[in-house]
């Protein structure tokens, strides 16, 4: 049995969201360089640049990126570091002034769907007063945002945290420690909910939370094993997590 949650801290990208996974860049960010640079460049090359960008962030992610002290690249570094590279100066300078709506395009997945017995487990967390809050690694929060306001879950949240927006990223557990003091509750009152080891999990021991839940996703499938960072519990999805309240809160409301 899990100690009863106080609030909630979860993942967006294979807890609340998830997409076909994809290793080249969605054809409108394509459309969108093509249009900021004037055709300088050319779609052909920007298309194999941008693919070769996202494998390379990917990569960084895997690497730099999945530290104790992780912090995000910001919009800019991510296209001149692993997109821009040897392109002609005034191709790189436009892209750099517009970073920010690139990223947006960049991080926006049309694939992008509500994870199934999320929107019953969020109703159900908010029904027995459970304070939540998104605690996500991406290039742009905004988009993220965005694709919750759309699904209309974006009420059900206290706050959402985002590593572009807020510095840190899993498993850096700042994040984590932030979302929990932007909420009001201790980190050891809450629960993460996570889709991988490597980053979650770690995550959330390291931060102090009081239960870690692994919710499966092709992320989770893809990921080695780590023996020193083991969840609490392990579920397929949000209905998953449904039951897991339910425990819980029975067990609270029991005693």
């Amino acid at each position: 049995m899990l100690p009863p949650p106080r609030a909630l801290l979860l993942d967006f990208g294979g807890v609340l969201a998830d997409a076909p996974a994809r290793n080249t860049a969605e054809p409108e960010l394509v459309r969108r360089v093509d249009e900021v640079t004037r055709g300088e460049v050319g779609t052909e090359r920007i298309r194999k640049d941008l693919d070769a960008g996202v494998r390379a962030y990917a990569a960084w992610r895997d690497d730099v990126g999945n530290t104790e002290r992780s912090v995000e690249m910001g919009h800019a570094q991510v296209f001149r570091d692993f997109v821009t590279v040897d392109w002609p100066s005034a191709a790189r300078a436009a892209v750099e002034r517009e970073a920010t709506p690139l990223a947006y395009a960049w991080t926006w997945r049309s694939g992008w769907a509500v994870r199934p017995g999320v929107p019953e487990a969020l109703r159900a967390a908010r029904a027995a007063g459970l304070p939540m809050a998104v605690v996500s690694n991406t290039l742009c929060g905004a988009a993220h945002r965005d694709f919750l306001d759309r699904a209309g879950l974006t009420h059900l949240f206290a706050a959402q945290f985002y590593s572009d927006e807020a510095g840190p990223r899993k498993p850096n557990p700042e994040l984590a420690l932030l979302a929990a003091r932007a909420i009001g509750v201790p980190i050891g009152g809450c629960w993460f909910v996570g889709d991988s080891v490597h980053r979650d999990v770690r995550c959330a021991r390291r931060a102090g939370t009081a239960a870690v839940v692994l919710m499966r996703s092709a992320r989770t499938d893809r990921e080695s094993p780590l023996p020193d960072a083991l969840p609490d519990a392990r579920i397929e999805d949000g209905h998953g997590l449904v039951d897991l309240l339910g425990e819980a809160l029975g067990e609270r409301r029991g005693r």
